[in-house]
């Protein structure tokens, strides 16, 4: 879910989908916007995304709709992680070049 802010009762403004693998060198990830003016579009990102750092920063290397033909990076950190529920809150900032 991507919500936001970290609260889980923050409005609830698009999904986060993909594929991820921890014993890959790379790492992609796709955030598909589900409300406002930016609704169905995507945001592709690729680039290292472990936990273990602190701040991690991974290119955008693709995008449809409102995005298209747009180019920037996402700087994301970890806000807590409970591992009973498996419930992590990420802050993704996301700085997006558009034409």
């Amino acid at each position: 879910m991507l919500k936001l802010g970290p609260d889980v009762g923050s409005k609830l403004v698009g999904r986060a989908q993909g594929l991820t693998s921890s014993a890959s060198q790379s790492e992609s990830a796709l955030f598909v916007i589900t409300e406002g003016k930016f609704n169905g579009s995507t945001l592709s990102m690729f680039g290292r995304n472990s936990l273990a750092l602190e701040v991690r920063e991974m290119a955008i290397i693709g995008a449809t709709g409102a995005f298209r033909l747009s180019r920037g990076y996402v700087r994301t950190k970890t806000h807590s992680i409970d591992r009973t529920s498996g419930l992590l809150v990420s802050e993704y900032d996301i700085y997006v070049l558009r034409y």
